[in-house]
């Protein structure tokens, strides 16, 4: 894990007070994950050089401004489990404005026509059909939200039924908040991971991948051959578009921590932020 900063390079700051405050909250972020790296199983496995000086320069000198975290990762590696512990860590105080979230999966193409057509999932992945590649999600329209919360504007996500392919316009309101979580297997793929001030991979080895993969799959209604037909195309797919985004990523996530200690760790990087006297 890389803990080092050069507070130097940063010649804009508003005033010698941003500095010393900036400068504070980086050596307490530093403490917790320096805590963290000694654990058996730490939650962060690599960060950037600048990430904890970016985000203290933004908590800092951008309070009124939207701050958008991208957490992406394989299949079944945990994205949901991670982003769900860390609203539970940060709302604790139950206030309206703190956060939104939106989840790529939400974004899924309406492709109940096509599974009707084939007759079963098993029979739609026989003619190739893939639900594994940013073709089959509208990531257009989602970074259009991304942005729209960003500006301060209310929207409504899609409501996609993983079990019929059907996807209604008419999904949840979202909300503009002081933090947007957005989750999804395409997250920082090319085209949206720009407007991302924070980027996270989360990472976990493929045999447990695997397990969770195909216990989710059975509820989604697909077993046995249907099942694995997908789950090779998931494995061939993440090769081509989701790995790749671990070197690019500021942040590498443990897919393999509790959720008990994902609160832990990310209630203390909150109470950071909020002990910091401004």
């Amino acid at each position: 894990m890389t803990t080092s900063f050069n507070l130097t390079s940063y010649n804009y700051y508003s005033s010698r007070n941003d500095m010393e405050i900036i400068s504070n909250i980086v050596e307490s972020l530093k403490k917790v994950l320096e805590e963290d790296k000694r654990e058996p199983q730490p939650l962060f496995l690599k960060t950037s050089d600048n990430l904890i000086l970016n985000i203290a320069r933004k908590v800092v000198q951008e309070k009124k401004k939207t701050f958008i975290i991208g957490i992406t990762g394989e299949s079944a590696s945990g994205k949901t489990v991670f982003v769900d512990n860390t609203i539970k860590a940060c709302v604790k105080d139950k206030k309206e404005g703190i956060y939104t979230v939106v989840r790529c999966d939400d974004y899924y193409k309406d492709t109940s026509k096509e599974l009707k057509e084939a007759g079963s999932y098993e029979e739609l992945f026989k003619t190739g059909f893939s639900f594994d590649t940013p073709d089959v999600i509208n990531l257009d329209l989602m970074k259009e939200h991304l942005m729209g919360l960003k500006k301060g504007e209310t929207i409504v996500s899609p409501n996609y039924d993983f079990v019929t392919c059907e996807s209604k316009p008419d999904g949840d309101v979202k909300k503009p908040a002081k933090v947007v979580l957005t989750e999804g297997l395409y997250v920082l793929n090319e085209g949206i991971r720009d407007i991302m001030d924070v980027k996270v991979y989360v990472y976990t080895p493929l045999e447990v991948i695997k397990d969770r993969w195909y216990k989710r799959a059975e509820l989604r209604g697909k077993t046995g051959a249907a099942a694995d037909l997908q789950f090779k195309d998931v494995n061939r797919t993440a090769q081509q578009y989701i790995r790749p985004a671990y070197q690019i990523a500021d942040a590498v996530i443990n897919g393999m921590v509790s959720q008990e200690y994902i609160q832990y760790i990310t209630d203390r990087i909150f109470k950071t932020l909020q002990d910091i006297e401004y």
